[in-house]
Order: structure tokens, then C-alpha cells, then sequence
């Protein structure tokens, strides 16, 4: 037997007021761990808008995602084409791996973001930082991959362990956004 809803009852409906009574988000730490162009633009985006409504933004980029923060690889990043359903679903994942495909798809993407005139990733870094915003590395994949701080860019506050990235989000209204 299937219960039924009584449709005479109303919902109650919250109002802003209310919302803001049950905490507010003050804070967030964004961890980048994929170093795709999508990926980063993603985490990237995320934190400018946290610090243009007034919240705290830390980045704490590990795994490949410590690409987007390298001298070497900051502005020559790389469209995810292999594996990403989303990307061109009209194209079958072969075509996608074809040599050169990755970097056509890349340049595209960039010419599109240049459009919008959307900032390149060392830009952007430097925006997050200028805003408030901190930038940190982690150690783990930075000894993994024989990273050293003179090997990141200069938005890089530092080199910090999970439990540091832990110590971030201290305080009432943290949220991590993790990508």
C-alpha cells in the first residue's frame, strides 16, 4: 500500500532571514587535483567568486593538479579528451585519441575562453592572490613528482602537508569544494 500526501497540507517555506540564523559560508578550501584545463579553470573560477562575495578562498592543489601551478606547465595546460563523456559526445572516444587531437581540442578551448575574455591560469592565480585568496601546494605530491618551491609559481604561498590543509578549513563555515 502506497501512502498518500495529503495535498491540504502546506510546506513551510524558510525564509533569508532564517537561512543566514543557521550559519553562514565564510570560508572555502578548494582542492585541485586534476591538472585538465576544464579542471583547473573550474577550481579556479570557484575561488575568485567565493572572494567577489566576500568569502575566504584557499586552493590546495595536489596530484596533477600541481600542473596548474608549475612555472613549466601553469599556461599550457591541456583539454581532458580521452574518458570525458561530456567532451564533444557526438565525436567517439577513438577520434579523441588520435595524435594531435588533445592539442586541437586545447587550442579550441582556449581560443573559446580568450572569447570570453576569460584570464589565463598565472592570471588568474595572481587575481585569487591579490583578492585574499592563498594558494598551497602539497607536500606529498610535490616529493612525489621532485617538486621544489622554486619549481611553483610565485602565488604559491607554500608547500603544505593534508594535515596543514586540514588546519585551513578551522572554524565555523568552512566548506571544501573538492575537484
Amino acid at each position: 500500500m502506497n501512502p498518500t500526501i495529503d495535498k491540504t497540507e502546506s510546506i513551510e517555506k524558510v525564509s533569508i532571514p532564517e537561512l543566514e540564523k543557521k550559519g553562514r559560508i565564510t570560508k572555502v578550501v578548494i582542492i585541485v587535483s586534476k591538472g585538465t584545463l576544464e579542471s583547473v579553470y573550474a577550481g579556479l573560477v570557484l575561488a575568485n567568486g567565493a572572494l567577489m562575495e566576500g568569502i575566504q578562498a584557499d586552493m590546495f592543489f595536489t596530484f596533477f593538479g600541481l600542473q596548474a601551478v608549475t612555472k613549466a606547465h601553469a599556461d599550457h595546460l591541456h583539454t581532458g579528451t580521452v574518458g570525458n563523456p561530456a567532451f564533444m559526445p557526438a565525436i567517439p572516444t577513438l577520434v579523441a585519441g588520435l595524435p594531435g587531437f588533445e592539442a586541437f581540442a586545447s587550442y579550441m578551448m582556449r581560443k573559446e575562453m580568450d572569447k570570453l575574455d576569460m584570464p589565463h591560469v598565472t592570471e588568474f592565480l595572481q587575481m585569487i592572490e591579490a583578492g585574499g585568496g592563498e594558494i598551497y601546494a602539497c607536500k606529498l605530491a610535490a616529493d612525489m613528482f621532485h617538486l621544489k618551491k622554486e619549481d611553483f609559481v610565485d602565488e604559491v604561498k607554500d608547500i603544505i602537508t593534508v594535515g596543514d590543509m586540514y588546519a585551513l578549513a578551522e572554524g565555523e563555515g568552512t566548506h571544501f569544494i573538492f575537484i
